[in-house]
Parts: structure tokens; sequence; C-alpha cells
């Protein structure tokens, strides 16, 4: 299994507009063979950085998800939100591997 953990820069005046866009993704990420864990958003200190974690059962099928996202009409819908709102600045991904026990 791998984790994805995106580290989100976000317009901390545009808080909303990412909750919107988080709530796109996460039944898109599931729907593609992904788990999704959800998102979190800023609470007490940065005011500008939200999290998001999900996990695929491996690499490849990352990459998988990955391919089918990109022509995938509502992930599509979900692009061009974040892009006509501007909510999001930028954004870094790294993987993880889970340790549950």
């Amino acid at each position: 299994m791998v984790t994805c953990y995106l580290k989100y820069v976000i317009d901390p005046y545009k808080v909303a507009e990412f909750e919107k866009y988080a709530k796109m993704w996460i039944p898109l990420v599931n729907r593609m063979g992904g788990n999704h864990h959800g998102y979190f958003l800023p609470h007490e200190g940065a005011n500008n950085i939200a999290v998001a974690l999900f996990s695929f059962p491996s690499l490849s099928a990352y990459e998988k998800y990955r391919e089918e996202m990109s022509t995938d009409l509502e992930c599509q819908e979900a692009f061009k939100y974040a892009e006509h709102t501007r909510c999001v600045v930028s954004y870094e991904r790294s993987f993880m591997k889970p340790i549950f026990e």
C-alpha cells in the first residue's frame, strides 16, 4: 500500500471554496480504486495550509488512477473549479508507506 500525502498552500480567504473542491475529490478517489482518508483544513496555526491523505494498493494502482483521472469528466470539472476559484495556490505531493501495527 502507498499513501499519497498532499500538502496544499491555499488562499486563506478562499477556505470555503477549497472545502468544496476537497469534497469533490473524496468520492472520485474512492470510485477510482483509492481509499480517501480525508482533507484537513486550517484550524490553528497557519491559515493557508491544508492536507489530503489517500491510499492505493500500490504505486502502479495510483499511476493507473492518474491516467484515468486525466480523461474522467468529473475529475476535469474538479480541476476547472480549482482553476476558476484560484483556491489552490500550490501543492506538493509525497508518497508514504503506512505502518498500522
